[in-house]
């Protein structure tokens, strides 16, 4: 369970993305992109513009139920990578390596990168933007919602502290 949580805005994602697109320029041109589906879409979608490649395949492995993690399931191949030579796969995050080490093993020869890394998943990835203490769970904007709190005077008095 985590001891802490991060918040990641939409706008810190898309900073992030084009950060981690620039770093990966010198390392193509790639064949295409292969997003770890949740995750990865967004970021997968930023990285492809900024990188102007079209082909995205993805891949699903599943390994968690809310904050529990499970055994790793592949539900969907990503079959339009092979072996994943000319390939760059994409997550928003490398937490257990689980998930890392799954998709690595369907594509051996893919570049793996993604946006935030925590020290267990580290060195399954060849890339990342930003290292995540290893108990901290990240909230990504599609995981929150902006919710209205109403200012401190109109509060009601039982309430106030």
């Amino acid at each position: 369970m985590a001891t802490s949580y991060a918040t990641v805005t939409w706008d810190q994602l898309h900073r992030d993305a084009r950060q981690l697109a620039a770093e990966l320029m010198p390392r193509g041109p790639f064949k295409g992109i292969v997003a770890i589906t949740r995750g990865g879409l967004i970021p997968a979608a930023i990285i492809a513009r900024e990188l102007d490649c079209r082909l995205i395949e993805t891949v699903s492995v599943v390994t968690y139920d809310e904050e529990k993690q499970g055994e790793a399931s592949v539900i969907k191949r990503p079959e339009a990578a092979g072996d994943g030579e000319g390939f760059l796969i994409i997550d928003d995050l490398v937490d257990s390596g689980v998930t890392a080490q799954v998709v690595r093993g369907l594509l051996p020869k893919a570049l793996f990168a993604c946006l935030y890394a925590k020290p267990a998943g580290r060195p399954l990835t060849d890339m990342f933007v930003v290292e995540v203490p290893q108990e901290t769970w990240v909230l990504f904007p599609w995981d929150t919602a902006p919710l209205f709190i109403p200012p401190l005077a109109r509060r009601d008095d039982t309430s106030r502290s």
